[in-house]
């Protein structure tokens, strides 16, 4: 393989959000790869659209994107003390495709919030929606960036060294999880 396919996920749909930074801060620290970034902007789910229409044509290109991926990096805000909507609306979409795409993908979570667990708890509950669909969770280091809009320099990098550090070596282990064979 001579450079693995990350995919990069936002729970956040704001342009501007401190966990697009992120993402792209651990984009840089992954290393060399082909870079594809998914798309949350998704209908409802709905199972009447799903009975009447079949599976949505930008949800079937989440869920072949996340088939084609050699590792997934997630990176959350916590809204109102839990994961965003718009991913737990990809995931339940992503649910109802065929493949069962998550099956076995090493995936990294990472979270950036304004309060002061830096999303502990939007990371929690997202391990806990991945858990059926068998995913390799990296289980650290934990990421939680706290008190986010100040976090970031501005051309978009950490400004906290540990933080840096905490994103290096978690993307490292992904590395290595999307090199192993299958």
């Amino acid at each position: 393989m001579e450079h693995p396919t990350l995919l990069g996920i936002c729970g956040a749909l704001r342009a501007a959000s401190t966990n697009r930074l992120l993402l792209g801060e651990a984009r840089r620290a992954f290393g060399p790869c082909a870079w594809v970034e998914g798309n949350l902007r998704l209908p409802l789910y709905d199972e009447d659209l799903e009975i009447a229409e079949g599976i949505p044509a930008e949800v079937q290109a989440l869920a072949d994107q996340i088939k084609a991926a050699d590792a997934i990096v997630i990176c959350t805000p916590e809204y109102n003390k839990n994961l965003p909507g718009v991913l737990k609306n990809a995931l339940d979409w992503v649910s109802r495709t065929k493949g069962g795409p998550w099956r076995d993908k090493p995936v990294a979570i990472l979270s950036a919030a304004d309060g002061r667990a830096g999303g502990e708890r939007s990371q929690f509950s997202l391990r806990h929606c991945l858990t059926p669909f068998r995913p390799r969770l990296i289980t650290g280091p934990e990421v939680m960036i706290a008190h986010s809009r100040s976090a970031f320099d501005g051309d978009g990098h950490l400004i906290d060294e540990r933080s840096g550090k905490g994103v290096a070596e978690l993307m490292q282990i992904l590395r290595a999880e999307a090199l192993l064979p299958r």
